[in-house]
Order: structure tokens, then C-alpha cells, then sequence
């Protein structure tokens, strides 16, 4: 089944068209996608190694969770289906505000910051998206990003992320 996005104008409203996921969008059609990261206590952050065959950054470390949110959700009901399926996590955070949301050419990626102390035993992966997780410190991040090897995020926006956290808290949930 291939995934169906919501079209939104450059001010976040719905446009009401429904597009394929490889449909070619005009200029000023956009979509959503989201980004989630997972923190514990200890301020490591949750992150994943995508898989071999992934279209796009493949066998690159990545935060937590990303991906789009397909038609008719909200964001953060995408950011908690992605959780649940890249992760097998269950988090509330539907009707909760991203923390963060960054204009990219063709879209708004919205960010939310959880704290959770999850057991990676509990972690299960989809698979088809995921090799593996760990739990890093931005140190072990930034060095990733050096290497190459985890996607270019600006090492700015990591930091952000951390900063963030730290300043303002995250959604604090019981993993």
C-alpha cells in the first residue's frame, strides 16, 4: 500500500488534496513529517541504525524515530505511530505541541523531545527499518556525524535537541 500525504499551504493549512508518496508535488505544495527523540534520565538520547536498504540514508544512525505523517493524522499522531511501528514504543503524546518544527524544501518537520527511561530489551524494531538501537551522548553523536555515518543533521540542531531538553523539558512519559 503506498502512503498517501496531506498537501498543506506555505502557512501549515490543509489544502484538502491527498497525494502518493511518489506523486510529484508543485513549488508550493508541502507536507509534514516528524522526528521524535527519545531522552532518559541520564541525557543520552534514543537512536536508531536504518537499514541496508532504506531508499534514503541507508545504514546511516538516525534520532529516534522520523517519517511522514500520512493523510488524516495529525503530527503527533504520527510521531505515535511511528514510535509504535520503527520502535514497538507507546507513548501519549497525541494533541501534544512539537517542541520544535523546521522549515525543509517541501515541508515542516516537527519535532517532539520524550523522556523515558526505556530498557532497549523492550525496544522492538520494525525490521524493514531498523538494525538496531543505542542509547549515545551528544559527544558520541557529533563523532558519528564526523565519521559520516549518521545523517547530516547539523551538528547545531543535535545540539539543540540536548540543549532544549535540558532548558525546557520534554513530554515526560513512563517508558
Amino acid at each position: 500500500m503506498v502512503e498517501k500525504w496531506d498537501i498543506y499551504d506555505v502557512d501549515h493549512v490543509k489544502t484538502g488534496k491527498v497525494i502518493s508518496k511518489n506523486e510529484p508535488r508543485n513549488k508550493e505544495e508541502y507536507r509534514i513529517v516528524i522526528g521524535a527523540c527519545i531522552f532518559n534520565t541520564k541525557g543520552q538520547l534514543l537512536v536508531q541504525k536504518r537499514q541496508t536498504d532504506k531508499q534514503s540514508w541507508p545504514n546511516y544512525w538516525d534520532i529516534s524515530v522520523s517519517g511522514s505523517v500520512i493523510s488524516g493524522e495529525t503530527s503527533s499522531e504520527g510521531a505515535k505511530r511511528e514510535l509504535q511501528e520503527e520502535l514497538g514504543l507507546t507513548f501519549d503524546i497525541v494533541g501534544q505541541l512539537p517542541q520544535l518544527s523546521v522549515s525543509f524544501e517541501g515541508g515542516f518537520e516537527d519535532y517532539y523531545l520524550i523522556e523515558a527511561d526505556v530498557d532497549l530489551n523492550d525496544v522492538v524494531i520494525q525490521e524493514e527499518e531498523v538494525q538496531e538501537v543505542a542509547w549515545m551522548t551528544l559527544a558520541e553523536i557529533n563523532e558519528l556525524i564526523a565519521q559520516d555515518i549518521f545523517i547530516p543533521y547539523h551538528h547545531h540542531l543535535i545540539s539543540l535537541f540536548f540543549e532544549m531538553k535540558t532548558a525546557y523539558g520534554s513530554y515526560r512519559v513512563e517508558g
